[in-house]
């Protein structure tokens, strides 16, 4: 039997553009035949719903309200709850897998840090990253920001993204020869197609997922209705039919 789980989750708590609150995940999630998923909220840096007055272990703790809110509501359930972080810098966006609350709390300096030392700290930890929708064109965005020499993989499937923009994501993803995810980067519940990664086995941990990733296990695949299809297998989310209109800019990072 396949496990498959939600990679990219935003809830009210934490993200200002989420609209379903972490409790309300849980029986959704199972509902949509996921074994487990990632809370990753907004960071500070990005659309947070964190009053930014509020001391640093306030923020933190506001910021984790999400999470624990779904943990709980998942507690005598057949689905997992792990912790993650999206982190912003100029509109690149990176998931954090691996690191927590203490790492948090320990680095009240991290808005500070330069891509560079964001990657440095996170591996330090024992955690991952993970550029998010590289190649997303939007209008708040006015380029597209590539790290490749500080990204352990790429969501190379966010179901949020139009194909186009998801299949620039997997040649790039190909090109740089690293670990490829997929994720719905869900902000309500809703009955629209979805994206996860499907492993052969139930994962323990976000440090499980972590090291699973990184050691090239696990398909990136869409849900669609009560159909589950790798991302490999649809031709218009790996095959580039749109060039990027937005400039693109390669950082050396």
């Amino acid at each position: 039997m396949p496990y498959i789980y939600e990679t990219h989750l935003h809830t009210c708590q934490a993200s200002r553009c989420g609209r379903a609150d972490g409790a309300d995940y849980p029986d959704f999630m199972i509902s949509r035949g996921f074994s487990g998923f990632i809370v990753t909220d907004h960071f500070f840096n990005g659309n947070s719903a964190v009053p930014r007055e509020l001391s640093w272990p306030e923020r933190v703790e506001m910021y984790m309200s999400g999470y624990r809110a779904a943990l709980k509501a998942a507690e005598g359930k057949e689905i997992s709850v792990f912790f993650g972080i999206e982190f912003n810098f100029e509109g690149d966006e990176y998931l954090l897998y691996g690191v927590g609350e203490k790492w948090l709390l320990d680095n009240p300096d991290m808005l500070s840090w330069s891509r560079r030392e964001l990657y440095r700290s996170v591996h330090a930890a024992g955690g991952i990253l993970v550029q998010a929708h590289p190649y997303r064109e939007r209008g708040y965005l006015s380029r597209i920001t590539l790290t490749p020499g500080i990204c352990d993989g790429i969501e190379i499937c966010n179901a949020a993204n139009p194909p186009c923009q998801n299949a620039l994501a997997y040649e790039y993803a190909k090109k740089l020869g690293v670990p490829m995810t997929a994720g719905s980067d869900i902000h309500a519940l809703n009955d629209g197609p979805m994206g996860g990664m499907m492993f052969d086995r139930k994962l323990e941990s976000v440090e499980d997922y972590a090291a699973e990733l990184m050691a090239g296990h696990g398909t990136p695949v869409l849900l669609s209705g009560n159909k589950v299809i790798p991302v490999g297998d649809v031709p218009d989310q790996v095959r580039v039919s749109t060039p990027p209109t937005l400039p693109v800019i390669t950082l050396d990072e």
